[in-house]
């Protein structure tokens, strides 16, 4: 299980013993946002919700709290720097232990390089409030403007890793899992980008061998940023 913080622990709990869901953004970048632009950021484009400071100042914070102006939680964001012996820096090795039997070998082997030069890591702990459509909205929205300051990709607890264009590079899906994704696969240096149906079994074999399914065509094509 990975470091948990207090906040954590007491969410376990809350949930009945259950560790929470969690999505992040890993980025390259040591500079964060400043909580104002934030909170702004929030309160212009989702004004029933707000941002309050969980743990550090407004100057530097380490984790914020994402609520309905009804106090209705919706997440906690954790700003979990990567240095040495940090918990970013034990999220960022877990996660490359825990990808490296993963699928397709290419994307992995992206990812592992990328990981490499992680500075940070934001971590969303999902909360019931997320459940509903416009908390959910609002988290999304919180999420994408942190990953779309560059430098960034995205993962998801029990699905996987995106490139830095947010299409899906790294299997971690359960067998179970239907309906259709973005994805991308890495291919002589060149991204090839596609939406598939998961609970396709000509899709998905394609897919982890590193390959586009034959019947689907490229939404886009580019090259890796790095």
């Amino acid at each position: 299980m990975r470091q948990l913080n207090s906040n954590a622990a007491q969410l376990i709990a809350l949930c009945g013993g259950k560790v929470p869901y969690y999505t992040r953004v890993l980025s390259k970048d040591a500079e964060f946002p400043a909580f104002d632009e934030l909170a702004e950021f929030i309160r212009s484009g989702h004004p029933d919700y707000k941002l309050t400071v969980e743990e550090g100042t407004e100057e530097e914070w380490e984790s914020l709290l994402l609520s309905s102006n009804d106090e209705v939680e919706v997440a906690v964001l954790e700003r979990n720097p990567v240095s040495d012996g940090s918990v970013g820096q034990d999220e960022v090795a877990e996660f490359i232990e825990e990808t490296a039997e993963c699928k397709p070998e290419t994307g992995v082997a992206w990812l592992h390089e990328f990981l490499s030069e992680v500075k940070t890591v934001y971590a969303f702990q999902h909360l019931q409030g997320s459940e509903t459509e416009d908390g959910g909205n609002a988290l999304h929205a919180l999420r994408s403007h942190l990953w779309e300051r560059g430098d960034a990709i995205l993962q998801a607890d029990n699905e996987g890793f995106t490139n830095e264009e947010g299409f899906h590079i790294v299997w971690q899906f359960s067998d179970s899992v239907s309906g259709p994704w973005n994805m991308g696969v890495l291919q002589d240096g060149t991204w090839h980008h596609f939406k598939m149906d998961l609970g396709d079994p000509d899709h998905r074999e394609a897919f982890l061998n590193g390959d586009m399914p034959g019947d689907l065509s490229a939404i886009r094509q580019s090259e890796p940023s790095r």
